[in-house]
């Protein structure tokens, strides 16, 4: 694996920051989803709250070695929603 595709941080107080990770191949590269703005189009396991806040808790998605390649496809629709109108 090239070794852009992937990072940890373990010394981070929040290592892993989601429950039910497997701490070996848990990658903190996206450590923020760059695919939360995109909504509902996001690809990831994610729920609403009662306030229409998007959840994130429970998606292992960005932080899942196997799914750099996904996260990179969607860049350009990232793209599109920071172009100025």
């Amino acid at each position: 694996m090239a070794s852009y595709r992937f990072f940890q941080n373990k010394e981070c107080e929040y290592f892993p920051c989601h429950k039910c990770a497997d701490a070996e191949k848990f990658n903190c590269l996206f450590c923020y989803c760059p695919l939360y703005a995109l909504g509902d189009k996001c690809g990831g396991a994610f729920t609403y709250t009662e306030q229409g806040i998007k959840d994130c808790s429970n998606c292992l998605k960005p932080h899942r070695p196997e799914s750099y390649d996904a996260i990179i496809e969607k860049m350009p629709h990232l793209l599109e929603l920071a172009k100025k109108k």
